[in-house]
């Protein structure tokens, strides 16, 4: 279907373009064009897609936020022996005095083997207590246990002197609205039904394409 490929080049910018036959005409003009473009020296390939750019995705931006500040602390929970999921179950733990575990799962935002899996290293190291309800045999119920606490006690300064630091550097208004705004995009979020585009109408070409197109066998 391609006849030909072209490269037209500049000083500092080189286009790729394609000339096409009839068929390639129909293709969408955002799977055509990639750029060549200079960037710290060198050439780097930027190819345009119908979508914003990368660096302003939503999902990978908060992504970023956490890993700034997650970074401050994980030194403080390895030098306690805990992971950032431990540290995230014990939490939720502390503020509650029995949880079930589905309900945990929901709240420290883990998956139900990921869980499971952290439990047992948490209750063999007595940090955390399990027990059954009675009722219902499937149910598991989990607390924090005595010693649990007393490791949440331990750790607490650090963490808070962390948060202490953050909010010197960043601004303890700005952060307050920050977490405002991060709990009401949740919540406006948490209305919003699944996204499906409309099915894209055919073109001319297409249809007149398809109907020739059949085995008449």
């Amino acid at each position: 279907m391609i006849n030909m490929l072209s490269v037209s080049v500049k000083p500092e910018l080189a286009v790729l373009r394609y000339k096409s036959g009839p068929f390639l005409d129909e293709i969408a003009d955002a799977e055509r064009p990639m750029v060549m473009r200079k960037q710290s020296g060198t050439k780097a390939a930027v190819r345009r897609v119908p979508m914003r750019d990368f660096s302003r995705s939503l999902p990978m931006s908060l992504l970023r936020a956490r890993e700034a500040v997650m970074r401050h602390f994980r030194p403080s929970l390895r030098d306690h022996g805990l992971t950032e999921q431990q540290w995230r179950i014990l939490r939720a733990l502390a503020s509650v005095d029995t949880i079930e575990v589905t309900e945990l799962a929901r709240v420290a935002f883990l998956l139900g083997p990921s869980l499971s899996r952290i439990l047992r290293d948490l209750e063999t190291r007595r940090l955390v207590e399990r027990r059954v309800v009675k009722a219902d045999q499937r149910r598991g119920l989990v607390s924090i246990s005595s010693k649990g606490l007393k490791l949440i006690e331990t750790v607490a300064p650090s963490s808070e002197a962390i948060y202490a630091a953050i909010t010197r550097c960043y601004g303890a208004r700005k952060l307050s609205e920050l977490q405002d705004m991060l709990q009401a995009l949740e919540r406006s979020l948490s209305t919003l039904g699944p996204v499906r585009l409309a099915p894209r109408p055919s073109r001319p070409s297409e249809r007149n394409f398809a109907c020739c197109y059949r085995d008449d066998a």
